[in-house]
């Protein structure tokens, strides 16, 4: 099998790669190991799969365990043709990095059919943030988290130096629009799809639709048809800057094909885009928090949807859904009874849960449904033990 590691730029796929590397080499010293990384200049000369195919070509030893490790493996054109054949000839055991979604998904599926697995590779979770940074878990830990995100480089910034860590976010941004947006995807309008991903940033975990994100930019003075609209976000969902999370008919048992839901891949990039404003729209930052943890635990997520309301996510893993709903503050009986009254309406015994960041220290039960402090949440990372 083929090994994909996947995932948004620098969020540690390299790390990991020479990681495996050092393992395998610890655990087989006789091992060899074929590393080709494709950010650096060396192999610069590795365009096409037919260059590739000709630079290992006396690589591999008889008999040995022989394995291929390549990193960005999709800046080479036509990679799959050369990773199939070595796949089928059973030549080496091939591990790869990708920061391209829809690369993995056509030519990787198309091409290797099932003999692949792709393992995602994620920014920090909190608990893995406050293990780089060397934090306990507090208020201010939390606030941090929130703001910067969970890129693993932050740790050698250092959180005190603010300026240098938006303008290492912004660069990784720059980076991810020229080579996995203008350069793989096509798209030359660069201003315009910035234009579009302000709109995202400001509209994370609300409705959106091709339709509207034409209408918007409409108001702004652009033109932008929805079929665009939508290559546009697909490119920037490829390049895993942003996920789209369906709708389910929580009644109805089925996902619903309208207007999708979106969340950021890391925090920190999301508040980029709106300003770096810690206070502006905590609401959605902390539904980003959830979704992102949620998705660090294999949950598959989707928006609930019921007859009069709304649930911000069902999270499903090994056929256990449970309900979460997500506020900023419990502050009056009028947010109770909206954020409580819709998970009463779900007529089954899976676990409810309202997470919020009122100022309470654990978990509290109200009429069956949990009430869990925010940095309880992520923290935990078993909730079907509970």
């Amino acid at each position: 099998m083929i090994i994909a590691l996947t995932g948004q730029r620098r969020v540690g796929k390299s790390f990991i790669l020479r990681q495996l590397a050092q393992v395998i080499k610890s655990d087989k010293p006789e091992a060899n190991i074929v590393y080709i990384n494709k950010e650096k200049k060396i192999y610069a000369e590795i365009r096409t799969d037919e260059d590739l195919s000709a630079f290992l070509r006396d690589k591999f030893r008889e008999n040995d365990d022989n394995y291929l490790f390549i990193d960005e493996v999709q800046d080479i054109e036509g990679f799959e043709n050369t990773l199939r054949s070595l796949n089928a000839d059973e030549e080496c055991q091939i591990v790869v990095t990708g920061s391209n979604a829809k690369m993995m998904s056509s030519e990787l599926s198309t091409y290797l059919g099932g003999r692949y697995i792709d393992i995602h590779i994620q920014s920090l979770s909190y608990n893995e943030f406050l293990e780089f940074h060397k934090l306990t878990d507090s208020p201010e830990s939390l606030d941090r988290y929130l703001f910067y995100g969970g890129l693993p480089h932050l740790y050698r910034l250092g959180l005190q130096n603010e300026d240098m860590i938006w303008e290492y976010i912004q660069n990784i941004y720059n980076t991810i629009v020229l080579k996995d947006v203008v350069k793989r995807e096509g798209l030359r309008n660069v201003t315009l799809f910035e234009n579009m991903m302000s709109y995202i940033s400001d509209n994370t975990g609300q409705l959106v639709s091709a339709t509207s994100i034409s209408k918007y930019l409409k108001s702004q003075k652009v033109e932008l048809t929805p079929l665009s609209a939508l290559n546009y976000l697909k490119a920037a969902s490829n390049a895993y800057i942003i996920n789209k999370v369906p709708r389910y008919d929580i009644h109805g048992k089925r996902l619903l094909e309208t207007t999708d839901k979106y969340y950021f891949e890391d925090l920190g990039l999301r508040n980029l885009l709106v300003g770096n404003n810690r206070a502006k729209d905590i609401e959605k930052v902390i539904e980003n928090a959830v979704y992102l943890h949620l998705k660090n635990l294999g949950y598959k997520i989707a928006v609930g949807v019921l007859p009069s309301g709304e649930v911000d996510f069902v999270a499903e893993k090994k056929g256990q859904p449970m309900y979460i709903q997500v506020a900023y503050l419990i502050a009056d009986e009028r947010t109770m009874n909206r954020e409580f009254g819709n998970l009463m309406k779900i007529n089954d015994n899976y676990p409810k849960y309202v997470v919020s960041m009122n100022p309470i220290t654990k978990s509290t039960v109200y009429d069956g449904i949990i009430h869990m402090p925010l940095r309880q949440f992520l923290i935990n990372d078993n909730f079907q033990k509970l």
